[in-house]
């Protein structure tokens, strides 16, 4: 640090204070009774001013123009001791106040007094000057005090001390902060003003004067010193801050705050501060070491490993001796000391080892490297002359001499070049062996050779970086600063006070190699750094030059797979013996879009086919025509597939089906219509082709199904003949008529079509005719399946006359099935079973309908039948959905109504244990409290008779329906549930059932009913009367034979006929059920045969024949199994 006075004035009085502006233009003095008004530039005196008439002592400048924004009015506070000096913080919270009994008080803006801090001096040691650190980047408050007690010292706003005081050795009469708090001025007694830290350390002396100083103070933001007198001189000071630093490759040492030195890692970016709390005069780095000159010592450190990027150092050696040099370079083992013309080697002790006198000032010394203890310096004079010097021998060698002082100084990385800067600023590069003078460069304040490239230098002056490779044209760019060093892409560059390394593409060097076809030198310069495209130029380059290895390590890089496939290949064939140096570049000329230039080179050497072969792949199809030999029809129409292929993929589906059919490419040409719905194009293509070609007839068919055009689809598969795919057809299209036209020509279909078509109708809910379908399809099982889900939700669904009807339908699937003799047995059983709740089911619709619904169309006797047919047929579980309650209910209401009280009575009993829904509840309750009331026998007229042995049965019948004397079973109708005069009668052994129908049919003669009437007619009147003696009938008749049976004891014995007795019956009064195999024939006969009584031909159940014909009028069908009127029967 130096002081230059810029400029000087006196005034007739003593300077007690003095204040800038605050934009730093003017500066005004308290002189005596006078304020005087300075310009800072060049110190002309503006105006004095003379309002005062005693002697003014403090001046500053108001920044807002207020005395305190909050008050009206100034207020006044009393101190216990005269104020010597005042200074507010930062923000303004607090004023620190001097006194002259050496205390400090700090208040806030209130006047309050919040800390109170007593000097160790007390009142002999007056506080004489205090100021705020006015810094921002400071996290607490801190004030320095200087006192007459010879002191300096710092503390926090909470009145701790700041380390230590710190001994002046002079009376402090003023004490100021630079603008940012990083230095102090002090002046006083010792009639100078001397620059300290912000910590107090000592830095030097800013001026000396000719009296005390009063006051000193810093212009805002600079570095501008002004200095008032005792005798009344103002003197105006520059400090000029020098630049203490050094350099060794990738680490730069630099002074910060003139008492520390930071490290920095040029490549890392990495920073170390080293605090020396001491003035830091000369900085050497070289390697792991690092050398700090301070004014009393030096100290040497070292990096703790040897890692490339530590940054941690730590003293290896101090040697505390004063020492005086212009320049200080430390090596492994030595500091090298340098005075003037001298040099001085001194060992880590201090002992001083070797001297060299040079002939003239040293203006540039370098260390360049060596082993340890022995390593060379590079070092210029003024005169010109360039020496090297190795710290072990006394003799410098002369590399070489030149006319013009030397400035800057480098040698190349192989020791075979040196770079010289001279006072002219011209770059002179030298070759070290022969003294020749290479080349030079004007305009250069900087050299530095590449470390990494024997041939390269960059060189920097007039604002710009000059690039230099080998004896090439220098290249160049905009830069500020000095060049120091250059490690491979990476150029140091010291601009002002700061340090950057500076990126720089390798590209223009690169470029001047690749011009000359220098292909290894420039990969060589590439690797330094350069931009993936020059990377990529480069490789380009060297593959048009056939330089393989070159292309391959610069592809490589780029990290390109289709070049360095095509440059292995290259090489295999060359390991082959091919030799043809045009087919190879003809290959990477093709790889590189230059296709003209590839084809003509394919010519040159012979491989037209390979031209034509590139250009079709390129789709350039007419440059392509120009190769094709003597229009080969194979290659033409390979020719036309790649362009229809080409036309394909560029959206042109047209043009490509076109070309597709021209080339015969007709599979690809139908693909592309039905992909784009051109059914019009399909259809010419399908009746243009020959039924033999299946595979692209099929994929018409195919397409016209997408296309929702069936009847062309179904025009291609009658065509090539695939009726099965016919049939697929119509029954996907669910084209149901076309497909069973086509099943009755072809009965092996007949799975194919009524399957699915039962399928159908079952998903469109028509269940009925699905089962139908799958049982005309033979599908017995699907039938099956089908018809037990149908009953299941009837019956879920409380639909019991359709569960009828399902479960009817259920037992014929089964009689059918039970043809096969492997099935008969579990078949048989199964028919029987879902005949069973076939008629339960039937029965029981009408006690739903009378116990769910408002009203009944049914009689009351009806209801009083089939309650009681119920409860005589229900097993002790009866089927799902039976409900045994409202069977019992309806039993117990309608045989009250009848006059069946007894029955009625039993009924509420037994309804009395069974779990009743609350709405019967209490009609059940009311009814059994009634009842009560009726006498305990039941109407006569309810009785039912046995048509075979004429014995009355009870109307509860604890054998079920059958008579309770012969066991003839019940055969009831079923509509109203009256017992039929019907019985049952069975075959003699032998008697077919043809034969039993043809003796029925003789028709005997036999007596006649009529007989027994005599009519008798007179004048007055008609008489008729009934004659009883003629014996109708024979005793042989087994239906009117007169048979004992033992009541309750007997077992049934079925009535059997004989041939005569067949012979005997008349064909009205006989009932055959017709049952189909494996099923017998059912024979029944009417007792009474002028009742008449219809079987239904269908599901063989019998009625009334009154009530069969009422019932079909109102259905159109059988209300049993629905066959209708229509209908021919089975």
């Amino acid at each position: 640090m130096r002081a230059v006075l810029t400029w000087r004035d006196k005034a007739e009085h003593c300077i007690y204070d003095l204040a800038f502006k605050p934009d730093g233009t003017q500066l005004i003095l308290a002189a005596g009774n006078r304020l005087l008004v300075y310009d800072t530039s060049d110190g002309t005196l503006l105006q004095p001013l003379k309002g005062h008439k005693d002697t003014v002592y403090c001046v500053a400048y108001a920044k807002d123009g207020l005395w305190s924004p909050e008050q009206k009015s100034v207020s006044k506070h009393k101190s216990s001791s005269k104020i010597t000096c005042c200074s507010w913080t930062n923000d303004g919270q607090y004023l620190a106040l001097g006194m002259f009994n050496g205390i400090i008080s700090i208040r806030n803006k209130n006047g309050e007094e919040k800390v109170k801090i007593e000097r160790p001096g007390g009142s002999l040691s007056p506080i004489w000057s205090i100021c705020w650190n006015p810094s921002r980047e400071e996290h607490n408050d801190i004030l320095a005090v200087a006192d007459w007690g010879q002191k300096l010292s710092f503390y926090q706003l909470s009145g701790k001390q700041i380390g230590k005081d710190r001994s002046l050795n002079f009376d402090p009469c003023c004490l100021s902060y630079f603008t940012k708090g990083e230095y102090i001025l002090l002046g006083g007694s010792d009639k100078q003003v001397s620059l300290f830290t912000k910590d107090g350390v000592r830095l030097g002396t800013v001026g000396e004067q000719n009296s005390w100083v009063w006051t000193c103070k810093v212009k805002p933001d600079s570095n501008y010193v002004v200095v008032g007198c005792q005798d009344g001189t103002i003197s105006f000071y520059q400090l000029i801050f020098s630049t203490v630093h050094g350099l060794y490759k990738d680490r730069y040492a630099y002074r910060d705050s003139m008492t520390d030195v930071i490290v920095q890692h040029l490549i890392t970016e990495q920073k170390v501060r080293i605090k020396c709390k001491e003035l830091v005069k000369k900085i050497a780095i070289y390697k792991n070491r690092l050398a700090i000159q301070l004014p009393e010592k030096i100290l040497v450190y070292e990096l703790y490993s040897d890692d490339s990027s530590d940054m941690h150092y730590r003293v290896k050696e101090r040697i505390v001796k004063k020492f005086e040099c212009n320049l200080l370079v430390v090596c492994a083992d030595h500091i090298i000391l340098c005075q003037e013309k001298r040099l001085q080697c001194l060992s880590f002790s201090g002992v001083k080892e070797r001297e060299w006198q040079m002939e003239s000032l040293i203006r540039y010394i370098k260390v360049i490297g060596g082993p340890p203890g022995r390593e060379g310096l590079l070092v210029g004079l003024k005169n010109g002359q360039i020496l090297k010097i190795f710290v072990d021998n006394l003799f410098a060698i002369v590399l070489l001499k030149q006319a013009t002082a030397v400035r800057c100084l480098d040698m190349s990385a192989s020791r075979k070049k040196l770079a010289v800067v001279d006072e002219n600023d011209m770059c002179l590069v030298y070759d070290i062996h022969t003294k020749e003078l290479l080349f030079q460069e004007p305009n250069a304040n900087s050299v530095a050779w590449n470390t990494q490239c024997e041939d390269m230098l960059c060189f920097s002056g007039g604002g710009y970086l000059n690039i230099k490779a080998s004896t090439f044209p220098v290249h160049q760019q905009k830069l500020q600063g000095f060049v120091v060093g250059y490690h491979g892409s990476k150029i140091f560059c010291l601009h002002v006070f700061s340090m950057s390394a500076v990126e720089v593409p390798q590209s223009a060097p690169m470029y001047q190699y690749l011009d000359r076809k220098m292909f290894k030198e420039a990969y060589q310069i590439a690797c330094l750094g350069v931009t993936d495209t020059d990377w990529r130029e480069l490789a380009m380059e060297a593959l048009e030059g056939l330089e393989f290895e070159t292309a391959k390590k610069a592809f490589t890089r780029v990290q390109d797979l289709r070049y360095l496939e095509l440059i292995n290949s290259i090489e295999e064939r060359k390991k082959r013996g091919e030799t043809n140096n045009d087919l190879f570049l003809a290959d990477v000329f093709s790889y590189q879009g230059k296709f003209h230039e590839a084809a003509k080179l394919y010519k040159r050497s012979g491989h037209e086919n390979l031209a034509l072969e590139m250009y079709t792949d390129l789709r350039m199809f007419e440059y392509a025509k120009d190769f094709l030999e003597s229009g080969d029809p194979k290659e033409t129409k390979m020719l036309i597939t790649k362009q229809a292929d080409w036309a394909r993929n560029i959206n042109e589906p047209k043009a490509a089906v076109e070309m597709y059919i021209s080339a015969g490419e007709h599979v690809k040409a139908i693909e592309i219509s039905g992909d784009h719905g051109w059914v019009d194009t399909l259809i010419d293509i399908a009746r243009k082709l020959d039924k033999a070609e299946r595979e692209p007839l099929l994929m018409c068919a195919h397409y016209f199904k997408k296309l929702d055009n069936p009847g062309y689809a179904a025009e291609t598969y009658l065509k090539i003949g695939d009726l099965k795919s016919l049939v697929q057809l119509h029954v996907e299209t669910q084209r149901w008529d076309e497909a069973f036209a086509l099943g009755e020509k072809h009965p092996e279909f007949k799975d194919d079509i009524y399957v699915p078509y039962a399928q159908w109708l079952a998903e469109n809910d028509r269940f009925e005719e699905s089962q139908k379908a799958f049982h005309k399809a033979g599908r017995q099982q699907e039938a099956v399946k089908v018809l037990e889900q149908l009953t299941h939700n009837a019956v879920v669904e409380n639909r019991f006359n359709d569960a009828a009807y399902y479960y009817w339908m259920l037992s014929m699937q089964c009689l059918d099935i039970a043809q096969d003799p492997a099935q008969k047995d579990v078949m048989l059983d199964k028919f029987h079973h879902f005949q069973h709740l076939a008629e339960l089911y039937h029965g029981y619709h009408a006690i739903h309908q009378y116990t769910e619904e408002p009203f009944s169309s049914h009689l009351p006797e009806t209801l009083f039948n089939i309650s009681r047919f119920l409860l005589h047929s229900l097993t002790k579980d009866p089927p799902l959905g039976i409900s045994k309650v409202k069977t019992l209910f309806t039993l117990a209401k309608q045989s009250k109504a009848l006059g069946a009280y007894k029955l009625a009575r039993h009924a509420y009993d037994k309804l009395q244990g069974l779990h009743i829904p609350a709405r019967f509840q209490k009609s059940i309750e009311l009814g059994s409290l009634t009842i009560r009331s009726k006498p305990f026998h039941d109407s006569e007229e309810l009785v039912p008779l046995c048509y075979r042995c004429s014995t009355n049965n009870p109307l509860l019948n604890n054998l079920g329906n059958v008579c309770i004397n012969c066991r003839q079973p019940f055969v009831f109708s079923a509509s109203s549930y009256e017992v039929l005069h019907l019985v049952e009668f069975y075959l003699e052994e032998g008697i077919t059932d043809e034969e039993a129908v043809s003796l029925i049919d003789l028709e005997a003669p036999r007596h006649k009913h009529e007989n027994k009437w005599q009519e008798i007619t007179s004048s007055n009147s008609q008489t008729l009367r009934l004659d009883e003696t003629t014996d109708s009938m024979r005793d042989d008749d087994p239906f009117t034979a007169k048979l004992s049976f033992e009541q309750g004891g007997s077992e049934f014995v079925p009535v059997v006929v004989s041939r005569s007795v067949l012979r005997s019956m008349s064909r009205r009064d006989v009932l055959i059920k017709r049952w189909p195999p494996p099923l017998q024939w059912q024979y029944f006969r009417s007792l009474l045969p002028d009742a008449s009584i219809t079987m239904c031909p269908s599901c063989f159940q019998m009625f009334h024949s009154e009530d069969y014909e009422l019932l079909v009028l109102q259905h159109t069908c059988c209300p049993y199994c629905r066959r209708r009127i229509d209908d021919p029967g089975p």
